[in-house]
């Protein structure tokens, strides 16, 4: 099973500047705060509230606290859409370029050395300069459990906790890069949280592939002027206008403008990866799915086993239970020095 796979080049020249038209033919991109689907269990916790409570405590991976909460989460509020979500396609084109491409599918069964490997999901990423991505893993799925269905910070605690390995989805994970940017590094820990940070340096057409929900891994920030970067509110979106010019509007008003290569823009595509048809049968066929109940009763039975709870009557709101889980299960690196 490899830990990490680099694909370079990724694509054919003729393909990568499909993507690259792909990119910009779609148009427009929300903020990824935007993305925040109703939660079933504890409302209050911000999908990501595990990794956004981290980077604001520390300032990130280089430990940079000194700036203004409000500043240190514009820095991570970055521009985000899905071209594709199982069989719905929301950017065509991106099945062939993507979503199915050989390379990727070679990749992901070398990865987790499991032969059956099923497309899950494509999605662009965009951050401005100065922005960057918080030190975290990615929301995994499990049987019955993903992101429709719970919230992301509670399938984190799930895949750091151990307790659902019979129900996890292995998923590989390919980070493909287009365009120019600068700065923007991928940078993980191989060895684990306690371990060393090891970083790849963005390329046009290249793509780096990682278990990313079990090796926790972020972006470094993209060089270039921030200085209205702490104009960045919730609504806003970020548009191509074309000849490789983007703006940043709330509504139709424009509130800063970028050239193409100002932008660190990245494509990750997810696949599940099973052992077998039979393994694969299961999850298609919902014979032995997770329910929220199950998922709670267990990690409650577990805090109390460690002695972090007095019985499972405890009282909790459903808030300070999830921090509670969060910071039993969820350890981060330490922040590196500058």
């Amino acid at each position: 099973m490899a830990a990490t796979i680099v694909l370079d080049p990724l694509l054919s020249p003729d393909e990568a500047d499909a993507v690259v038209a792909l990119w910009h033919d779609f148009g427009s991109y929300g903020l990824y705060s935007n993305e925040s689907p109703p939660a079933v269990f504890a409302p209050e916790l911000a999908q990501r509230y595990d990794a956004a409570v981290n980077f604001v405590r520390t300032g990130g991976r280089f430990g940079r606290a000194d700036e203004e909460p409000a500043m240190l989460a514009a820095r991570t509020n970055y521009f985000r859409e899905t071209y594709a979500y199982g069989s719905e396609v929301q950017a065509p084109g991106v099945e062939n370029l993507l979503l199915h491409h050989e390379r990727f599918l070679s990749a992901a069964r070398e990865l987790h050395g499991r032969p059956v490997i099923v497309p899950a999901i494509v999605y662009a990423n965009m951050l401005l300069p100065g922005q960057e991505l918080a030190v975290h893993t990615d929301v995994p799925e499990f049987r019955g459990a993903n992101r429709k269905t719970t919230p992301q910070w509670l399938l984190v605690v799930m895949r750091h906790s151990a307790l659902f390995e019979e129900w996890r989805m292995p998923i590989a994970t390919g980070i493909a890069y287009f365009g120019g940017g600068r700065g923007g590094a991928l940078a993980y820990y191989p060895e684990g949280a306690a371990g060393p940070a090891a970083t790849y340096t963005p390329r046009h057409n290249t793509a780096a592939m990682l278990d990313t929900d079990t090796v926790f891994h972020g972006v470094d920030r993209v060089l270039g002027d921030d200085a209205r970067l702490g104009d960045l509110r919730p609504g806003m979106r970020l548009h191509h206008d074309g000849a490789g010019q983007w703006s940043v509007r709330h509504g139709e008003r424009v509130v800063a403008t970028y050239d193409t290569d100002d932008l660190r823009y990245s494509v990750s595509w997810k696949a599940y990866c099973f052992a077998d048809d039979d393994e694969r049968a299961a999850w298609a066929q919902h014979s032995d799915d997770l329910t929220l109940e199950t998922i709670l009763e267990r990690l409650v039975a577990d805090l109390v086993a460690r002695g972090r709870l007095p019985s499972a009557d405890h009282g909790l709101s459903d808030a300070s239970l999830g921090k509670l889980l969060i910071e039993e299960y969820v350890h981060f690196p330490a922040p590196a020095a500058v």
